[in-house]
C-alpha cells in the first residue's frame, strides 16, 4: 500500500454488508451465463454471486468513462497495460494453502489494528512474503486454510521469531459475501481481498480466468465504489478513479494477434474486467508469483493501450 489517509470518517453500517450482486445496479439475470467459480485448494473463492466472480461484459459504460480512462493514463506517466508478475517467480504476490490443523500464530498490528481482524492466524513462520524476506514494499502475505475455507491476508508483514508483525490484516470467510465495515481498510488500500483478484498460473494454464483482476493506478479520488470500502486519497477531483472502479477491455478490441497466456488474460478482461485496488503504477495488473509464467508471452500485454478500456457502471461513488 503506497498511501493511506491519516484520519477515517465515521460511517454507520446499515443492514447486511456484502460483495453480492445485490450491490450492483443490475440483477443476476442481466449478467452473462455463469462460468465455473474459481477454487483454490478445496475452497471456492467466494460465492457465485460475489462481485469478483461477476461477468460484467453486458454492463453499461459509465457516462464519465472517457474522462476516467484518460486521467489514469495521464497520471504517473503509464499508458499501457503491464503485468506486475513474472520474472521466474520473482514478481507477483505469492500465496499458500495450509491444512485445517495449521498452528495458529499471534498477530501484532503496527498501524491499522483497530480496522484489522483479531489473531491468531494459521500463517506459518515460513509463509512467503511478497518481494521476499528482505523486501521493503507492501510485503503482503496470503494464506488459504482448507477445511475452514478462510483467507488470511496481511499487509507489511514481518515474522519476528514468535509472532507476525503487520500493518493490517483480515480474516476473510470465503463462503460469505460480507465486506469490510464502511471506511475500513484491509490488507489492500481499497478494503478488498487481494487473492481473488490475482491472475493465477493454474487458471491460465487451464485456459480461463473466471474472475476480475486487481490493478493499480497512480492517483485516486477520495471515494470508493462497492465492494471497496476505503479510500486512500484526499483529492476531490472526480476525474480521478475511485477505489473499486471497474474497467473492462472493450468488446471491439481485436485479440487476433495475441496468443498463449496473454490471450487468456485479455479474454478475462473483456468478460470480468479489473478493479482499482490500490495506488501504484497505472495499468499494472497483479498476478500470483510463479516460475511458470512466460515473460515473452506476457510481454504481449504491454502493447495494449489504456484507451482500449472503458469504465463500467457498477454503482455510485461513496465518500
Amino acid at each position: 500500500m503506497l498511501t493511506r489517509k491519516a484520519c477515517l470518517v465515521a460511517f454507520v453500517v446499515v443492514g447486511i454488508s456484502s460483495f453480492a450482486l445485490a450491490n450492483l445496479p443490475f440483477a443476476p439475470s442481466d449478467a452473462a451465463a455463469a462460468a465455473p467459480v474459481p477454487k483454490i485448494g478445496r475452497c471456492q473463492v467466494f460465492p457465485n454471486n460475489n462481485a469478483w466472480n461477476t461477468n460484467i461484459s453486458k454492463y453499461p459504460v459509465r457516462s464519465d468513462s472517457a474522462r476516467l480512462v484518460k486521467s489514469i493514463s495521464s497520471t504517473g506517466g503509464k499508458t499501457l497495460l503491464h503485468p506486475d508478475f513474472g520474472g521466474g517467480g520473482k514478481y507477483g504476490i505469492p500465496f499458500i494453502v495450509v491444512s485445517p490443523k495449521q498452528k495458529l500464530e499471534p498477530i501484532h498490528y503496527t498501524a491499522y489494528g483497530s480496522e484489522s481482524s483479531k489473531g491468531p492466524f494459521p500463517i506459518p513462520p515460513h509463509a512467503p512474503v511478497e518481494g521476499g524476506t528482505g523486501a521493503s514494499g507492501d510485503r503482503h502475505v496470503l494464506v488459504v486454510q482448507e477445511g475452514t475455507c478462510h483467507l488470511f491476508e496481511l499487509y507489511d508483514a514481518h515474522w519476528r521469531g514468535t509472532r507476525w508483525d503487520a500493518g493490517s490484516g483480515v480474516n476473510w470467510n470465503l463462503k460469505s459475501n460480507k465486506r469490510r465495515p464502511l471506511g475500513w481498510t484491509s490488507a489492500d488500500a481499497a478494503g478488498l481481498p487481494i487473492l481473488p483478484g490475482l491472475a493465477r498460473y493454474g487458471e491460465v494454464h487451464a485456459g480461463a480466468i473466471n474472475h476480475a483482476l486487481r490493478f493499480t493506478v497512480a492517483a485516486t479520488q477520495k471515494g470508493y465504489i462497492f465492494p471497496a470500502t476505503h479510500y486512500a486519497s484526499s483529492s476531490g477531483n472526480k476525474a480521478l478513479p475511485a477505489m473499486g472502479l471497474r474497467l473492462r477491455l472493450k468488446a471491439g478490441y481485436s485479440l487476433a494477434r495475441f496468443h498463449g497466456q496473454s490471450l487468456v488474460i485479455l479474454k478475462a478482461l473483456k468478460a470480468y474486467g479489473m478493479i482499482v485496488a490500490d495506488n501504484g503504477s497505472s495499468w499494472y495488473i497483479t498476478g500470483a508469483s510463479s516460475p511458470k509464467w512466460n515473460d515473452e508471452d506476457l510481454n504481449q500485454l504491454k502493447t495494449v493501450p489504456g484507451s482500449a478500456f472503458e469504465a463500467v457502471n457498477t454503482g455510485p461513488v461513496h465518500h
